[in-house]
């Protein structure tokens, strides 16, 4: 309790009241989830100067602005709190201070979707990647890796406790290594050019490329033995067409994503199991370049009539996802806070993945 040395009793009485009720309140929600405050700021954004194993798609390195601050979560969203929302445990490494993994990132949506019917005075969902980079650069490059980070060359090829490494500068743990974290935006390779100064999102579905490249092989782009042809566009008809012709005109539509369909499947078939870590996670032992799948595809989304993405293998909306952060199973040269990650449609769910989410009021 704060002391008010000097004041008549009154005055004491009154100031302490004023200063309980400009007090923060617990940064912990009902499920224990624990968020740490990041102020505004401004930072740059992608490649890091001097990193020679920059991709493309880091590029171009670009000024980024946090206009408004926002809480973000302390540690990845754990077993337990999964389970107190969702009832279950998908994990494939059991415990309950360990991050969930094995979560797809439609499942870490509908997890924060319960977490907004708590109707707390919050309002909960994934980082951006732009926020998301902005608290995983607290520290610069000042610190060793081993002090902050579970990855391929300590963790004994398996997750550990939330936590049990050091924070970076903000206070928040697990921001390199443990698992690699969902975050909100759809992804673009070229994004970075066309990003906006404020507050980036992410590409627009507008923006959005539906043939946009997955990235090299061993980066988290799924792989295949060749490119697909891009998803068809609707077929254009005259505006006097007959019935009969836009009949046609349907059926052709329908047997072009048949086929597209069809060769999704055999592409999945032939690149083989994904493994303990799913497709794009690099070669053995994890994280070495070179992925075991091959050359990347385009990534399989298309137009709905509304405007929106969808998956044409099994119709939910989709979009390609991004995941930021290194892994448990992953090398050094992975862990690097600009490396971008991703994978073929929200359904996705492999064991060095899990996520943690922001809540501003």
């Amino acid at each position: 309790m704060r002391v008010f040395i000097g004041m008549p009793r009154r005055l004491c009485f009154l100031a302490m009241l004023a200063a309980s009720m400009h007090a923060q309140p617990p940064l912990k929600n009902s499920i224990e989830i624990e968020f740490v405050t990041i102020a505004p700021g401004e930072f740059m954004m992608g490649c890091s100067e001097g990193d020679s194993l920059c991709a493309g798609d880091e590029s171009p390195r670009h000024r980024v602005q946090i206009t408004k601050p926002f809480e973000m979560g302390k540690y990845e969203v754990t077993q337990e709190q999964w389970m107190a929302v969702m009832h279950d445990n998908p994990s494939g490494q059991k415990g309950p201070k360990l991050p969930v993994e094995t979560v797809s990132k439609l499942d870490a949506q509908q997890f924060i979707t319960k977490l907004n019917d708590l109707n707390d005075g919050y309002h909960y969902r994934l980082p951006t990647e732009a926020e998301w980079e902005y608290a995983a650069r607290a520290d610069g490059a000042s610190v060793k890796l081993d002090e902050i980070a579970w990855y391929s060359a300590n963790s004994d090829d398996e997750t550990h406790p939330v936590g049990t490494k050091k924070p970076n500068a903000w206070g928040l743990f697990d921001m390199q290594g443990n698992v690699r974290e969902w975050v909100s935006d759809l992804y673009s390779a070229d994004f970075y050019s066309q990003s906006p100064t404020a507050d980036p999102s992410g590409p627009t579905p507008e923006q959005y490329s539906r043939n946009t490249p997955l990235g090299p092989p061993g980066r988290g782009g799924r792989g295949g033995r060749g490119p697909l042809p891009p998803v068809p566009a609707s077929v254009e008809l005259p505006a006097d067409a007959t019935p009969q012709q836009q009949i046609d005109a349907l059926r052709k539509e329908v047997t072009q994503l048949r086929d597209e369909v069809r060769q999704l499947r055999d592409l999945l078939a032939t690149a083989g199991p994904p493994g303990r870590g799913g497709p794009g996670r690099g070669g053995p032992g994890g994280g070495g370049p070179g992925g075991a799948l091959g050359n990347p595809v385009p990534g399989p989304a298309a137009l709905n009539s509304n405007g929106g993405l969808f998956d044409p293998l099994d119709g939910l909306p989709t979009g390609l996802p991004v995941v930021r952060g290194g892994g448990w199973d992953q090398s050094a040269a992975f862990q690097r806070v600009s490396a971008r990650y991703t994978y073929y449609g929200p359904t996705l769910k492999v064991s060095d993945i899990g996520f943690r989410v922001v809540r501003y009021r």
